[in-house]
């Protein structure tokens, strides 16, 4: 057992613990050099053992272990488009799966600017049109995107994002749920978002992807 398959059941613990894992939802995945170890289908990510997960190609061919998550295609497609991508953090938490029925506030956020450390940690999250779960199409088009993100919504379905590391994917989702719960609670009312200039600002100096 690798540090880095520690790691990732540790976060699918806490991820359940938060109640962002309903059920047997959700999968999580780590980088190792030209392999990626994914949850396996019907993973409950209270209880991951890091020793039995799906071990894929970076192309999503099956090497050992049992059959992946249905999802894999979405976790590929993340580290084929960044090469510093290192875990995948997908859910069907409550907040962000709201979010996703929503209209996109941008073609590149699907959440507006409402905090700092939405902007900061999080950075332009895309809504990606809605697909059955597994959908290949929809993960390609996610890789396709010409803009540079590490969250995405998928619509009806909730967020998929990624890190440098499984802790930085867990507090990436983590906030992107706070956000989203944010956006919701405010219905109807007019918020005051964050300027253009205030939100360059912080994604520059915090080296996060907006607007771009």
């Amino acid at each position: 057992m690798t540090s880095q398959r520690a790691a990732l059941a540790a976060a699918g613990a806490h991820l359940a613990a938060l109640g962002l894992s309903p059920g047997s939802s959700g999968n999580l995945s780590v980088r190792e050099g030209d392999r990626v170890c994914i949850t396996p289908t019907g993973t409950d990510l209270s209880r991951i053992d890091p020793d039995a997960l799906s071990v894929l190609d970076l192309d999503g061919a099956l090497v050992s272990g049992p059959r992946p998550s249905k999802e894999f295609p979405l976790h590929t497609a993340f580290y084929q488009r960044d090469a510093e991508a290192r875990a995948v953090v997908h859910l069907h938490s409550r907040q962000a799966t709201g979010a996703s029925c929503l209209e996109p506030w941008s073609d590149k956020s699907a959440l507006p600017p409402l905090t700092p450390y939405f902007v900061m940690r999080v950075g332009q999250t895309p809504l990606l049109p809605y697909a059955p779960p597994g959908d290949r199409e929809q993960a390609e088009r996610m890789r396709a995107l010409p803009f540079p993100f590490r969250a995405a919504l998928l619509q009806n379905h909730g967020p998929v994002v990624t890190g440098t590391s499984v802790r930085a994917a867990v507090e990436t989702v983590v906030e992107l749920e706070e956000t989203a719960a944010l956006l919701l609670s405010l219905g109807t009312r007019t918020a005051r978002l964050l300027t253009a200039e205030e939100a360059r600002e912080l994604a520059r100096r915090y080296e996060s992807p907006w607007g771009d």
